[in-house]
């Protein structure tokens, strides 16, 4: 649709920008913090770092915040680290951890910056892990007491918070995210049976949060992207609407709805992935009830119908550890409309409104965007960084959020990736998202010297003018 007036972004529409605790914190071992995942990792991609130095943000967040307040944002998304709250994961709480977050919160308040609190952001505690990790149904306890300590530690200071980061990345791309496992021969009902842990502790910490804390607000943040089909051969939408089911509607059905969606469910079944449903736990999904849904978008996927064999799978880009496409459900595509960036993802800006407008029709509740940015080998020379290629995409994508809302979308923010340059999951500190520029390299720290890049200027007047510099 064609507007010939665009529709303003609200008064007080949340411009943020986002970052996790593993990737940008660093202190992975000090002050108390027990060991996550992440953390026990000990292999990675070719030529990428590790994550225990990070950004050094556990040292260094008063200096970032005074950045993110220069910056202008309004509205700042972390991931708290469940190991630095409780370092084995169900057992004491760690005081220095929470001390650390109480300080971090104190110090966005102080600048006029909404803090947006995410519990888990892919970083299990190791021990939980070695006890079963999400297939064994006590770590669904483990994250309602969590989410528990950190209500009563922080729900007087936070009113945003989101529940788990990218749950159906973690089910569809867990081993290459190194966060959950599962071998054998049951693997895959093993995975779905760790998925359905997750959905009744989310349910349970939304429950609760209702419950200690009124006034706030929680919701689930699944990376959610429009399925297109390869062609309008019916063969190709009907795979195009299978993969949308599994890879988006399951999840947001579960958090919002309370239910398994039925096309998904048919899969899981025809498969032999179908959880082991407990009594009583359908009526604890019911009650979880999110107030809003929060979303990563970074493009979307084109698929087409299967040929049943080797052919469906198609390695995304440059991330070698990520692949499109199951033999038997759907193939995936190029999309020949679309340019690509360096890491060969797909950039499409339009899906993105697309995409808004799907959840929106569907669940008919608030929107904010917690991810969406643009990976890049950024360069420091003679102290600055041009980074138009970044501009350019945020521009585009931003553009969409306001056509969305000329559309009648309810969105009422927007949090890039990130605020900061941290370390990648699939492409260690070189590939940079950040609108302040972090001086290390893959393997020497350097001086981890903050330093602003164009793209910090140019959000910077965006924010200040409320989106109406757009335009210009």
């Amino acid at each position: 649709m064609k507007f010939k007036q665009l529709k303003e972004f609200p008064a007080d529409f949340l411009w943020g920008a986002s970052t996790s605790a593993y990737q940008v914190e660093g202190a992975w071992d000090a002050d108390g913090k027990g060991p996550s995942v992440i953390d026990a990792r000990t292999e990675f991609p070719a030529g990428t770092t590790d994550f225990k130095v990070a950004a050094d943000h556990y040292n260094r967040y008063a200096e970032d915040v005074a950045l993110f307040a220069e910056l202008g944002l309004k509205a700042y998304r972390f991931s708290v680290a469940w190991t630095r709250i409780i370092p084995d994961g169900d057992g004491a709480v760690n005081q220095k951890g929470v001390d650390f977050y109480h300080n971090l919160i104190d110090e966005l308040l102080e600048k006029g910056i909404e803090p947006i609190l995410t519990m888990y952001h892919f970083d299990l505690p190791q021990v939980l892990h070695e006890r079963g990790g999400w297939a064994n149904p006590a770590t669904v306890d483990a994250f309602v007491e969590y989410s528990r300590v950190l209500y009563r530690e922080y729900g007087n200071k936070v009113k945003y918070w989101l529940t788990i980061n990218e749950q159906n990345m973690m089910i569809l791309h867990g081993d290459a995210i190194g966060t959950t496992h599962a071998g054998g021969e049951g693997r895959k009902r093993d995975l779905y049976q760790q998925n359905h842990h997750m959905f009744l502790a989310q349910a349970r910490a939304m429950a609760l949060c209702h419950d200690q804390l009124p006034e706030a607000k929680i919701g689930p943040a699944p990376n959610i992207s429009n399925i297109y089909a390869a062609s309008c051969d019916p063969e190709d939408v009907l795979a195009a609407d299978d993969w949308n089911a599994i890879r988006n509607w399951l999840y947001l059905d579960l958090a919002v709805r309370g239910s398994y969606h039925p096309l998904a469910w048919a899969y899981l079944v025809e498969n032999g992935y179908e959880p082991t449903i407990q009594d009583g736990d359908l009526d604890v999904l019911k009650a979880g009830r999110p107030d809003f849904i929060a979303f990563n978008y970074y493009a979307t996927q084109t698929v087409g119908a299967s040929r049943g064999d080797a052919t469906d799978l198609k390695i995304r880009g440059s991330d070698q550890q990520i692949v499109r496409g199951e033999i038997g459900l759907y193939r995936g595509e190029d999309n020949p409309h679309l340019p690509k960036n360096a890491f060969g993802w797909d950039i499409d800006p339009a899906g993105f409104r697309t995409t808004m407008r799907a959840i929106w029709d569907r669940y008919r509740l608030p929107l904010i965007i917690t991810e969406n940015g643009l990976g890049a080998f950024d360069k420091l020379e003679n102290g600055r960084v041009h980074d138009d290629y970044r501009i350019d995409y945020l521009r585009q994508h931003i553009e969409q959020i306001q056509l969305a809302l000329s559309d009648g979308v309810e969105v009422f923010g927007y949090c890039p990736w990130a605020a900061i340059d941290l370390i990648s999951t699939h492409q260690g500190a070189a590939k940079r998202y950040g609108f302040i520029h972090v001086n290390r390299d893959e393997f020497d720290l350097l001086d981890l010297k903050r330093t602003k890049k164009d793209s910090f200027f140019w959000y910077r007047s965006l924010i200040d003018s409320n989106g109406g510099s757009l335009q210009q």
